[in-house]
């Protein structure tokens, strides 16, 4: 088990349906100092968990990415980014990196910053150049933050067209088969978690739920294509709890052996 750390619930909770992706920012304007302050000092105070953490980094980063074919799909002026991180050595290191690197999105995003996960198509080399990295921490993703244009470019909508687009799995598909004898508070955290972000949407999660659990595991086989399954199932782990919260319950996290991932317990 793991103490509850604090959570800004309406906050999040909110930024859960207001995140997007975004690739293509309003060139030479750069974050706020107000604003540039607060990611710091979120960064600073949300970590959840030993070995994870977030690093804000306020300078232009257009030069960490590469696009996927051709220059397809490049962020484009960035004014600043976030990295994540994890101590390897940390049991349980990618789930908790992917949980706390998600808080800090959704922080970002209540602050009116526009951002996008990106796990391969960035330079590490280039980015560790910014990062004072301990031993044995691996630098998971980053995410360009700052404010993006208006309207979304043809590329952009193009980008989200590629894969499996936002289409989301129905909750018999990741595992739920009771979904209708399930309280509210239950279905509801299934729903935040549903809607949580992961490379190429691919929602390698599935869920396992009762009236006073919810348990996340790897439900797709097949390799982690350069990024890791454990680390998306973090990011709905945080929805889980986000969403938990907003109907008035609190839980802790069992974490648990491949390929479970973790079970939130009710509390109370």
């Amino acid at each position: 088990m793991n103490k509850q750390p604090e959570i800004p619930c309406s906050r999040w909770y909110d930024a859960i349906s207001k995140r997007g992706a975004r690739r293509h920012f309003i060139k030479n304007r750069p974050i706020e100092p107000e604003l540039a302050s607060a990611l710091e000092n979120i960064c600073a105070r949300f970590t959840p968990y030993e070995g994870a953490r977030a690093i804000f980094v306020n300078k232009p980063a257009d030069s960490l990415f590469k696009g996927i074919i051709g220059g397809i799909g490049k962020i484009k002026n960035p004014p600043a980014f976030i990295a994540f991180t994890g101590i390897q050595e940390a049991g349980s290191i990618d789930e908790k990196s992917g949980y706390t690197g998600e808080g800090i999105i959704l922080e970002a995003t209540a602050l009116g910053l526009n951002t996008c996960w990106v796990a391969g198509t960035y330079y590490p080399e280039k980015a560790a150049k910014y990062l004072d990295l301990k031993e044995n921490e691996k630098l998971y993703a980053i995410s360009p933050v700052g404010y993006a244009v208006n309207e979304k470019s043809f590329e952009e909508k193009l980008m989200s067209g590629f894969g499996t687009t936002k289409k989301r799995h129905s909750p018999s598909r990741l595992g739920v088969t009771n979904w209708e004898e399930l309280p509210e508070w239950v279905r509801g955290s299934l729903e935040a978690a549903r809607h949580a972000p992961s490379a190429i949407n691919r929602q390698p999660w599935g869920f396992s739920a009762d009236e006073t659990s919810i348990m996340v595991y790897v439900r797709t086989r097949g390799g982690d294509h350069g990024f890791s399954k454990r680390f998306d199932c973090g990011i709905a782990m945080l929805h889980v709890e986000i969403a938990a919260l907003h109907f008035g319950i609190k839980g802790e996290w069992e974490f648990l052996s491949d390929p479970q991932v973790a079970r939130f317990h009710r509390v109370g």
